[in-house]
């Protein structure tokens, strides 16, 4: 049943949420150095300063003690507040998060459109020069390190070309560079996917019908076969939402943006770990929510999937 489905999905969906809120705070835990020192340092802060600043913060509390409260919090919904700025890590998440899913956004609609195009030309002309230079393509975004293509972007495109500016925010020219690396990065995975499906999907009988009916190749490509080859496309467009996320963080560096990028690497320089942690659970929530809904597409678009769950 496809309420079944959908409930197994839920539970699969919060033991992850509670994994990466775990993950992060272990990792945190284990990390060198002194948070409240480190917040000090600036102040030059006296040992007693910085002891009464531990206590302050409940870092001198058994660490089942913090864990315990850190859970209570996310059940709450609340993040807690900033160690550095006073302030609700969830506003502040908030206020950054408008740019990041911005970029995100720009990159998966490169990415998608890349590399469907990619992997529907390399299997349509698939042992051709065509696709030899798509499947090329595709290997060099899996391969190409997104800050080593940011910078040859803002090379060639803003210092060389004076096409597009290489850093900062303001119209939509912007956002091309960012998004074009960003989706370039994205697009290999998809075209090899998606070259491989539809591949399968034109030996399959139900595509050998209606070629012998005499359907026009375009219409048995479009409307038969990438049908039933997108499903799993969607599924990986939506697995990819977190690298996106994690490579915006790395972008938005490179070309200078403001975005939760900005606000995890100021976290974690000055050991606010309670916007470190907010970050990681927040990505985390938000590629849980749109992995279940490309689950929930696959369903909808591949009838084979129904028919299993009804």
């Amino acid at each position: 049943m496809i309420v079944n489905y959908v409930g197994r999905r839920l539970v699969q969906a919060a033991f992850v949420l509670w994994l990466a809120a775990t993950l992060a705070f272990v990792a945190l835990q284990l990390t060198p150095g002194d948070p409240a020192q480190a917040l000090l340092a600036a102040s030059g802060a006296t040992p007693e300063e910085v002891a009464e600043r531990r206590a302050q913060l409940g870092l001198d509390d058994p660490l089942s003690t913090q864990y315990a409260r850190y859970l209570l919090d996310l059940l709450r919904g609340d993040l807690g507040q900033s160690w550095l700025h006073g302030r609700s890590v969830g506003r502040m998440i908030l206020e950054q998060l408008p740019p990041t899913l911005e970029l995100a956004l720009a990159s998966m609609a490169v990415g998608a459109a890349v590399g469907l195009g990619l992997g529907i030309l390399a299997a349509v002309r698939r042992t051709t020069w065509l696709d030899t230079v798509a499947t090329t393509v595709a290997v060099l975004g899996l391969s190409t390190p997104t800050y080593w293509s940011g910078l040859l972007a803002i090379l060639l495109f803003s210092l060389q070309l004076h096409w597009l500016p290489a850093t900062g925010e303001g119209d939509l020219r912007h956002l091309v560079l960012p998004a074009l690396v960003l989706g370039f990065a994205l697009s290999g995975s998809i075209a090899r996917l998606v070259r491989a499906r539809v591949v399968e999907v034109m030996g399959e009988q139900f595509v050998l019908a209606a070629r012998a009916r005499g359907l026009p190749s375009w219409r048995v490509l479009f409307v038969h076969v990438l049908r039933a080859a997108l499903a799993p496309a969607v599924t990986v467009i939506a697995l990819q939402f977190g690298f996106l996320l994690g490579g915006a963080v790395v972008t938005e560096s490179v070309f200078a943006r403001r975005g939760l990028g900005k606000l995890a690497v100021e976290a974690i320089l000055w050991r606010d770990l309670p916007v470190v942690r907010g970050v990681v659970v927040s990505g985390a929530l938000a590629h849980v929510l749109v992995n279940l809904a490309a689950d929930l597409a696959q369903v909808w678009l591949d009838p084979r999937l129904r028919e299993e769950l009804t």
